[in-house]
């Protein structure tokens, strides 16, 4: 049997450490910061404190405006079959009389999940409706063909943004546009 002296070659070209001693490095030391430096350092930062410049602020403390919000307040609970989510308000655009009662209705005992996996295990009375970021804003009312067929479905119907439920506010009346003819008026 024949052996190769290749791999042994490339092992000791490759691993400094094999046939070459290494040096030792010496850790090094450094002082300790004093009280002395540590107070000096704190006397710098007290006197360039960037917050003395900035200006008071005026109005309301946002810290009270802006409290959380309970989740259950803002949402509305779908319940059936033994399990339950929450949708935000303004989620639902449709509820037929046949499904009034899984709406707003949380049996205790039943097992709370996410949107998808609630509409996985119940899309047979789900009808879930894309809409775009700006439709759901209220800038661009939905389209009247879609309008119509969701007229026609006798399912819960859900708006939804890529991959879970949004409230869908009512659209913002626009301004009819004026035309440049019909702001200038004709000289005699």
């Amino acid at each position: 049997m024949r052996t190769s002296l290749f791999p042994i070659v490339i092992l000791a070209a490759l691993c400094p450490c094999a046939g070459a001693e290494q040096t030792e490095r010496k850790p090094v030391y450094r002082d300790a910061a004093t009280h002395e430096d540590i107070v000096k350092r704190m006397r710098h930062v007290e006197r360039n404190n960037p917050m003395k410049q900035l200006a008071v602020s005026e109005g309301e403390d946002p810290s009270v405006k802006n409290q959380p919000v309970n989740i259950v307040d803002s949402s509305d609970i779908l319940s059936f079959n033994g399990v339950t989510t929450l949708v935000p308000k303004m989620a639902i655009i449709r509820i037929p009389d046949q499904y009034a009662d899984r709406v707003n209705r949380h049996v205790p005992g039943y097992r709370v999940v996410g949107w998808a996996e609630f509409y996985t295990l119940n899309r047979g009375w789900i009808t879930p409706v894309e809409v775009s970021r700006e439709q759901a804003a209220g800038r661009v009312p939905i389209a009247e063909e879609v309008q119509e067929n969701l007229g026609k479905n006798r399912n819960l119907q859900v708006a939804t943004f890529l991959t879970g439920p949004i409230s869908l506010l009512p659209p913002k009346e626009q301004e009819p546009a004026t035309t440049q003819a019909s702001e200038e008026t004709p000289t005699p």
